[in-house]
């Protein structure tokens, strides 16, 4: 395991159906703003305008570097269907170097 100043994260972002879910993910992967994406459904409850909410939502969980994260986030918006889209990076502190080498070869160049 290596500590790399939290040049890498993964970023939470959930969506309203796996479709949606999808796109998100395939085009991440296509433009080179992610090495990875998860996807799981999950049960969110959250207030929104004044209201407890439940729902069936898919949760995102993407492996990429911090440096990308502003990019990724104005692609997010621009194909998210929510009016505040969940977009939170989280540091990798450490990680297995292979791993960490992989997510720099499939992403973007600095």
């Amino acid at each position: 395991m290596k500590q790399d100043n939290c040049t890498y994260c993964v970023i939470l972002i959930t969506v309203s159906s796996e479709e949606e879910g999808a796109i998100i993910a395939n085009t991440l992967l296509t433009e080179e703003l992610a090495a990875c994406v998860n996807m799981a459904p999950i049960q969110s409850f959250y207030s929104w305008q004044g209201k407890i909410q439940h729902d069936q939502e898919w949760q995102l969980l993407i492996k990429t570097r911090f440096d990308l994260f502003e990019k990724l986030a104005k692609r997010v918006q621009v194909l998210h269907s929510y009016d505040i889209p969940e977009i939170i990076a989280l540091p990798i502190v450490a990680g297995s170097q292979d791993y960490l080498n992989w997510i720099t070869e499939n992403t973007q160049p600095s």
